[in-house]
């Protein structure tokens, strides 16, 4: 059976690809190689280009036809760079600046059980803040999950600064275990569409697909098949069911 030229599937990485900022494993590196033979693959990502390349491997290009980190602020196809989009040109230093010192001065003030470092992670397209620090051990992390499930430490952070700073028209979305993302509204995962016009199905595959979640927008877009999965495996089964049994 020849590719499928029209047909793209594009997946979510932390929980999707891997567990949670972890190493991609054989079974699931096996299975987008298996399938690219089929149709075209892509990766979507909240994280920076060198955290995707951490995860799925150096050779991350040539695995994937697109590679989109930070939602598709950062773009690649086949192998090269063909958009990337700043934050701070989009807001101003000004404004980017009373933002992130209102984040440092809610995190300092915070009463959680640890707090390590990095709280604030600037990338090109996205802030990541995160309460406990991304230099938080895995265990740390993990510890900092369980107790943000009941504290809804993330959560709360959110609101209050969906009502301190309406006026820069932002989005928020919970993703991963430990952080959020803070991007200028639109500038979510369904950014990466407007690079993938010439396909007739573009199926998505996320964990975080309910409302709040940095899968949602994509995954309830009219211009995608959404897929809702538990974990790599699952994203293995589905793909397996759809395409290569």
């Amino acid at each position: 059976m020849s590719k499928r030229e029209d047909t793209i599937a594009l997946f979510d990485v932390d929980g999707t690809l891997t567990p949670a900022r972890l190493k991609i494993t054989p079974e699931v590196l096996q299975m987008l190689k298996d399938l690219r033979k089929k149709i075209s693959i892509g990766v979507v990502g909240g994280s920076d280009f060198i955290k995707q390349k951490e995860q799925i491997g150096d050779d991350v290009l040539g695995l994937v036809d697109y590679s989109f980190s930070e939602n598709g602020l950062v773009g690649y196809h086949n192998g090269k760079l063909i958009h990337s989009r700043s934050i701070k040109d989009h807001l101003g230093e000004e404004k980017l600046k009373k933002f992130i010192n209102f984040c440092l001065h809610y995190i300092a003030d915070l009463d959680i059980p640890i707090k390590r470092g990095t709280f604030i992670e600037f990338r090109t397209g996205l802030l990541n803040v995160c309460p406990i620090g991304r230099n938080c051990s895995q265990q740390e992390r993990e510890e900092f999950a369980v107790f943000d499930n009941v504290s809804k430490v993330r959560e709360t952070m959110v609101k209050v600064l969906q009502e301190k700073f309406v006026d820069l028209d932002l989005k928020y979305s919970i993703g991963g275990q430990i952080s959020f993302d803070v991007f200028p509204r639109g500038w979510d995962k369904t950014y990466c569409l407007q690079h993938l016009p010439g396909f007739k199905e573009i199926h998505f595959f996320g964990d975080k697909t309910l409302p709040g979640g940095n899968d949602y927008e994509i995954f309830e877009d009219s211009r995608t098949v959404g897929h809702s999965v538990t974990g790599p495996s699952d994203t293995v089964k589905i793909c397996t069911d759809i395409w290569l049994s």
